[in-house]
């Protein structure tokens, strides 16, 4: 995950191009429930408003996030689900009841999906991204954009171009990574 970027822009065709990638992600029923609104320019300038009030920004240890050229928020709809899952060919599941129907909410494990490939797409380019939450702002942000209510934010994706020297990271990236055997259950718990 990159925190530090360069404030040059990325061609249209790239971002298009990291976007198709995300949207091969498996997906219930061919939904395909997952949004990406993309922003470049005055618009990131506007989502860190939102987000990260310039009072908390001297205290921020990121700063270099913030001259990302692109922030992508994926969304994604449970109610595509719904209707989907009401069809003929899915009917019998009594999924398309509504979304109280869903023992797992598919329309975020779909937009994980997608983010993933996208984040793994960008780093094939030879881009660096992180993916975020949005902890703060996310009704202005919803508001100023026009976001359908029923949608749900997953989070917030900077792209751009990796600063060659990344600050240090925190003390999670310090923390030892599980062994396999830590988590691999064979035939039972």
């Amino acid at each position: 995950m990159t925190r530090a970027f360069l404030p040059e822009p990325i061609g249209d065709d790239a971002l298009h191009a990291l976007i198709d990638l995300a949207l091969r992600a498996p997906s219930a029923g061919k939904t395909q429930g997952t949004h990406f609104v993309v922003l470049g320019g005055d618009d990131v300038v506007e989502f860190w408003n939102d987000t990260l009030p310039i009072e908390k920004r001297s205290t921020f240890r990121w700063k270099q996030l913030l001259d990302a050229p692109v922030v992508i928020l994926p969304f994604v709809d449970p109610l595509a689900y719904v209707a989907r899952y009401a069809e003929p060919d899915k009917q019998a599941t009594g999924l398309g009841e509504g979304v109280h129907a869903w023992p797992t909410p598919y329309w975020t494990i779909d937009g994980s999906f997608a983010v993933m490939s996208l984040l793994l797409a960008a780093h094939d380019a030879d881009l660096g991204a992180l993916f975020f939450a949005v902890f703060n702002g996310e009704n202005e942000l919803r508001s100023r954009l026009g976001v359908p209510e029923h949608l749900q934010l997953l989070g917030a994706i900077a792209i751009g171009w990796p600063l060659a020297e990344e600050p240090a990271a925190g003390a999670s990236a310090q923390r030892q990574r599980r062994k396999p055997n830590e988590i691999i259950h064979h035939s039972k718990w």
